[in-house]
């Protein structure tokens, strides 16, 4: 297996696995290749430096992560920052969009249709990876 770094025309730069050389070529030539940001096929491989093992182990530069404790920091600093409204977010985040209440970070909860109307509306939302504390026990 190789890996390549590839380009499509757009300048979307990414990285892809094949089996050998030739294979990259074939499945190019096909126009099997695709750019996984805009669909392009016209792909062509981009200046990349080759990897070189070493027979000496190399110290990770930065110790692991625990996503448990990224994702309670997260959740601390939304909690100290904004404002819960709970059930009412949908009706909250729509009226500041439209200007009826002044802006402020708020968080809370809203129906999958609800969510998805915001969305198409243009109503700047996301989802959060984690209930209200108020929710869990």
């Amino acid at each position: 297996m190789i890996r390549f770094s590839l380009s499509c025309d757009e300048g979307h730069d990414f990285d892809s696995w094949f089996q050998s050389g030739a294979a990259y070529d074939t499945l190019v030539a096909r126009g099997m290749v695709a750019c996984p940001v805009c669909g392009d096929t016209q792909i062509t491989k981009a200046l990349m430096a080759p990897a070189v093992s070493s027979a000496k182990p190399v110290a990770s530069a930065a110790p692991p992560v625990d996503p448990a404790a990224k994702l309670a920091a997260l959740r601390a600093e939304i909690e100290a920052h904004s404002e819960y409204v709970g059930p009412r977010f949908a009706q909250e985040a729509r009226s500041m969009y439209l200007g009826d209440i002044p802006n402020r970070a708020i968080y809370g909860e809203a129906p999958l249709a609800e969510a998805k109307a915001l969305i198409e509306d243009g109503v700047p939302v996301l989802p959060l990876p984690f209930m209200p504390t108020r929710k869990t026990n």
